[in-house]
């Protein structure tokens, strides 16, 4: 169950509308590596974590990205509300703006739609917190593109905050990944599936 706290976990104040920038941003909503591919990535992997320690943190993670999905969404809210229709037009947010005016919808940069193929769950922990490493530095990545196409403050902040959260993640999967495997019979993880696969005894 979740306790719903009724404010951003960083605060977005942004003055300025600028939609150009909103359909940047918004790949990490909906986008290969963005908030809500993570949400369900992390949230639906923490079944088959083999331990209490590891699905709690994949718990606390998910329930995180959540919480930045709110923050990315309020982001691209305050970038496009009391927009003219030539600040539609001219800053290139038309496409967006006839499909869904400017209600916040799950889709990349480049107008794909957010699919569940971004994401895998394989109940295999080595898999997936491979699959949850690389994810938190693609993250990192696409939040480093956003801040070098930003100058707002107003903006900044808060994308400089998700991104450095990016980085605490991509550190607590990385112990995790290091539970795991101290937990194997087999040190040789490549060879084995340390959720399935026990090396067999030879007959004496």
């Amino acid at each position: 169950m979740f306790a719903y706290e009724k404010r951003l976990q960083y605060p977005v104040n942004i003055k300025d509308p600028n939609p150009a920038l909103a359909k940047v941003i918004i790949s990490q909503i909906g986008g290969p590596d963005g908030e809500a591919g993570a949400a369900l990535r992390y949230l639906s992997q923490r079944y088959a974590a083999p331990t209490r320690e590891v699905q709690a943190m994949l718990t606390d993670i998910g329930t995180e990205e959540l919480s930045h999905l709110e923050m990315v969404s309020a982001i691209i809210y305050q970038l496009t509300r009391n927009l003219t229709p030539k600040q539609i037009t001219e800053q290139g947010f038309d496409a967006y703006f006839v499909d869904h005016t400017t209600g916040i919808y799950p889709v990349s940069a480049s107008g794909v739609p957010f699919s569940a193929d971004y994401f895998q769950s394989t109940g295999d922990p080595i898999a997936d917190l491979n699959e949850d490493l690389a994810a938190e530095q693609k993250a990192r990545l696409t939040y480093d593109n956003i801040l070098r196409l930003v100058d707002d403050p107003d903006v900044r902040e808060p994308i400089k905050f998700l991104r450095e959260r990016e980085i605490v993640h991509y550190q607590r999967f990385g112990e995790s990944l290091r539970l795991v495997t101290d937990m194997l019979d087999e040190r040789n993880f490549y060879a084995f599936n340390p959720s399935f696969d026990k090396p067999k005894k030879k007959k004496k």
